[in-house]
């Protein structure tokens, strides 16, 4: 495993695609920074955190074995793996907010990016960011956020986090390299938050309705039961789960 530190990066799955496209990387190459200036989340988000209080960090890992339509595994794959962690860090209350936010206490304490590497129409490997919030106490303009100090009163050593989510994520990466998918997706779908619970929804025109999850597609599709017993499934820009 090679770990790669830096002070200040603009965005380290940016500074990690950028070295995939010139160099042939080792297996779980990690970058990690202290101070991230332009860090992105799903949809054009940007994920903002205190500097040196925070894990903000991309790996690169060789998911060659895997066909392109099964990319949402990786996704799985790794809200399992950060989840599994903060267990470990006797954190209470986690579930993933679909596709891979994952909650502590029903609020946003890590997010996950996902950028895979395609060549020739098959998947080579994929560069995970993750951002997780460790010691940071302070969260203005975002109500629906916490931490892991916040959760459990608690310091955490950052490095320490680190390692613990790649152990947790090459054990989780080897499970699909074993066959493990419907383990995994099953996994995945049990730690959903409000999974099989009365929820409101907003549809990509802004509309409200009411909604069951129901799980997932292998694809990562939403499914919803609706109104009408009928069961929807959503693009991720086509709903957003309310809080």
């Amino acid at each position: 495993m090679h770990i790669i530190k830096l002070d200040a990066i603009d965005s380290t799955n940016s500074y990690l695609r950028q070295l995939s496209a010139t160099d042939t990387l080792e297996d779980y190459t990690v970058v990690v920074a202290n101070v991230q200036t332009k860090g992105r989340g799903q949809m054009g988000t940007v994920w903002q955190a205190q500097p040196l209080k925070n894990l903000m960090c991309s790996v690169f890992v060789d998911v060659s074995f895997l066909e392109i339509e099964e990319n949402f595994f990786i996704s799985m794959a790794a809200s399992l793996a950060i989840s599994k962690t903060l267990k470990q860090f006797q954190l209470q209350q986690l579930n993933v907010k679909w596709p891979n936010d994952i909650l502590a206490g029903h609020k946003k304490i890590s997010g996950i990016l996902i950028e895979n590497v395609i060549k020739n129409n098959h998947l080579q490997g994929t560069i995970i960011g993750i951002g997780l919030n460790v010691n940071q106490v302070q969260f203005p303009n975002l109500p629906n956020a916490t931490s892991m100090l916040v959760q459990s009163g608690r310091t955490y050593p950052i490095d320490e986090v680190l390692q613990g989510i790649l152990e947790s994520l090459k054990v989780e990466i080897e499970r699909l390299k074993q066959g493990e998918f419907t383990q995994v997706k099953n996994e995945y779908q049990r730690a959903l938050f409000r999974n099989n619970k009365p929820s409101t929804f907003k549809d990509g025109s802004g509309q409200l309705f009411s909604g069951y999850i129901k799980g997932v597609t292998n694809a990562g599709h939403l499914k919803v039961l609706v109104e009408d017993e009928h069961i929807r499934e959503f693009q991720l820009k086509e709903v957003e789960l309310m809080y």
